[in-house]
């Protein structure tokens, strides 16, 4: 991956800066990038951008659940409120043209589309597959080499055989958020009359299991009130091919429940569940976390958005066709994800130099000069980018969630080596 400077810093903001981090808004919460970073230097001093992979579409911005910790509408960003509830045909067209420049600008070999929300299954079967369609249809006219990936994020409540079957039809595999397979561990998952969503998750789960190539998995936010290993154990029971654990979305200004100046609370819930996975006879799912420091442990080019040093490469489009970066940015301060670009006035590559997506592409530039300085740096990767965010100084300190994450990448590495000189590796 490319790095930002020889010398290992940043250029700062005091030559030709960029238009946006002029922005007093994003300034006055977060100087770091924002008034900090010289992009127009840092492309002069030879740091090339990498290009999108990834885009997001905010095919609804609504949800028939009120989870009680949603970073969409219970946290600081609430723009959902001015943005219209469905994306127009019309915006997924401009999207998907926006796509097929970038995708063929680039030469890129793929591209991955994950239909979000709020809640992407309130639209009706037959139009759920309409803004991959589109785009599919874009790329066999601009760049007929680059293949599309495509997949839906849901809460699993609007499943059934129709919607199962109209997105395997089209090449959409579904990922479910779900926070444990009982239904105490989901009592934050409640409707907005308050009424638990449960039930028709597990419904909806069950009939997803029976599709098996349809079926990408379920992410589940960590919950230090539930026991570790009974929440993962009752996930496989809706026999999910991946599990995505994930720390609550906090940060230095607003952190996360539970955490205590000493202590790595956090990192005992993940390895109470990482001791169940690694050592069971049989792998009966993929822990995505285990195997991303694992596989950072092993030297392996990993691609994730928590963990490592690669480029962030993740666009969002919202319902309106404004162009905004990673939606976690929204549990960090109003207008955090936000860019000032839309489908119909900027392309992605425009995107690729404002000082928010730049930033995330610095690797070990973009870091604190603990987090470069740590031996567990190239694992690590200073962690989820809005866990390091503090209000009035921006997102270049440590993670919220530093010590847990030490703590958790030096217990895998443990259990690696052990594996190592034994001989008797997980299976």
């Amino acid at each position: 991956m490319s790095r930002a400077s020889t010398s290992g810093s940043v250029p700062p903001a005091h030559r030709s800066p960029d238009p946006y981090a002029r922005h007093a808004h994003h300034v006055r919460h977060a100087p770091w990038p924002y008034a900090r970073l010289d992009v127009p230097a840092l492309r002069a001093a030879g740091h090339r951008p990498q290009p999108v992979r990834q885009f997001v579409l905010k095919t609804h911005s609504r949800c028939n659940l009120a989870c009680t910790y949603c970073y969409v509408y219970e946290m600081a960003d609430q723009s959902w409120r001015t943005r219209p509830a469905v994306m127009t045909r019309a915006t997924a067209l401009r999207a998907a043209e926006r796509i097929a420049d970038h995708a063929a600008a680039h030469e890129l070999p793929r591209v991955d589309l994950v239909l979000h929300g709020g809640e992407p299954l309130l639209a009706a079967p037959a139009e759920l597959a309409a803004p991959v369609e589109a785009v599919r249809a874009a790329l066999a006219r601009r760049a007929p080499r680059t293949r599309v990936t495509a997949s839906v994020q849901t809460n699993g409540t609007l499943l059934t055989r129709g919607r199962i079957a109209a997105l395997s039809a089209a090449g959409i595999r579904v990922g479910v958020s779900l926070d444990g397979g009982l239904p105490a561990h989901n009592a934050r998952r409640v409707d907005h009359a308050g009424r638990p969503g449960f039930g028709a998750a597990a419904r909806g789960l069950r009939l997803l299991a029976r599709h098996p190539g349809s079926y990408a998995g379920v992410l589940c936010v960590v919950d230090l009130a539930q026991d570790p290993v009974e929440t993962y154990e009752s996930l496989l029971a809706f026999a999910p091919p991946s599990i995505g654990l994930l720390l609550p979305l906090a940060n230095w200004s607003t952190p996360p429940p539970g955490r205590t100046a000493h202590g790595t609370p956090y990192a005992d819930w993940l390895l109470a569940v990482f001791e169940r996975w690694w050592h069971d006879g049989v792998r009966r799912t993929r822990i995505r976390l285990f195997e991303e420091v694992l596989a950072l442990l092993l030297g392996l080019p990993e691609a994730t958005e928590t963990l490592g040093l690669a480029p962030a490469t993740t666009a969002v489009i919202e319902t309106d066709g404004a162009i905004e970066q990673a939606d976690s940015l929204k549990s960090a301060y109003e207008g955090a994800a936000a860019t000032g670009m839309t489908l119909d006035t900027h392309s992605f590559d425009q995107l690729l130099d404002h000082p928010g997506f730049a930033a995330r592409q610095l690797g070990r530039d973009a870091l604190a000069d603990a987090c470069r300085a740590c031996e567990l740096v190239e694992v690590c990767g200073g962690g989820h980018y809005p866990h390091r965010y503090r209000a009035g100084e921006g997102f270049r300190g440590p993670s919220v969630y530093c010590a847990d994450l030490q703590a958790v990448i030096r217990h895998i590495a443990r259990a690696l080596h052990t594996a190592a000189t034994t001989g008797r590796a997980a299976s």
